[in-house]
């Protein structure tokens, strides 16, 4: 890790507000290009294996999520979905979360140390439609030899109603990805609800 991430990084965990104090949330966060944002979500140098260790080194598990301006599913992700305390409460507590623009222009460092800009990371690993999550594995090192699907524990895109939100996110918290598809445990969540 650089030195400068290494200070930035205390200079964060110093002054930041703690990532579990619901009582400072305020509500999704529009940005100067028209999207919304947490200020929860993850900062970032845009190096993904760094984001990914980050995330481990918190005892959380790394996840994208891809917005695109005006989209109204993104929206009401943020507005409906992340502003129910319990699920906020529940990814904050679990996650990481990086948030990309599918068609923007910042430039990322891909697991396989590959830089590109948002747009083209976006088609690298075939996102077409917003929100996507992509919720990755846990070694960063190991996914620079996987095929850029390969790398992730699972995906969830288009608008997820609150339930099932909150039980793809405990399907990679508890690592059932292991042992069952997303689908048969989105169906038996459902049934035992």
């Amino acid at each position: 890790m650089s030195l400068w991430r290494l200070i930035s990084l205390l200079l964060v965990t110093l002054y930041a507000p703690s990532a579990l104090a619901d009582d400072d949330y305020t509500g999704p966060i529009e940005t100067e290009d028209g999207m919304y944002t947490e200020s929860w979500f993850l900062q970032s140098f845009l190096d993904l294996a760094e984001d990914l260790e980050e995330a481990n080194s918190q005892g959380k598990r790394f996840v994208i999520m891809w917005e695109l301006k005006g989209c109204p599913y993104c929206k009401e992700t943020h507005f409906v979905n992340l502003a129910d305390e319990e699920i906020r409460h529940f990814v904050r507590e679990n996650f990481v979360v990086l948030q990309l623009n599918v068609q923007g222009s910042r430039a990322i460092t891909d697991f396989d140390g590959e830089e590109l800009e948002e747009r083209a990371l976006a088609r690298k690993y075939g996102i077409r439609y917003t929100p996507t999550f992509q919720f990755f594995g846990e070694d960063a090192a190991a996914m620079a030899d996987l095929e850029p699907r390969q790398r992730e524990a699972t995906r969830m895109f288009n608008l997820f109603k609150p339930a099932l939100f909150l039980a793809t996110f405990r399907y990679v918290q508890e690592r059932a990805y292991e042992t069952e598809k997303l689908r048969s445990y989105l169906k038996r969540q459902l049934k035992d609800s």
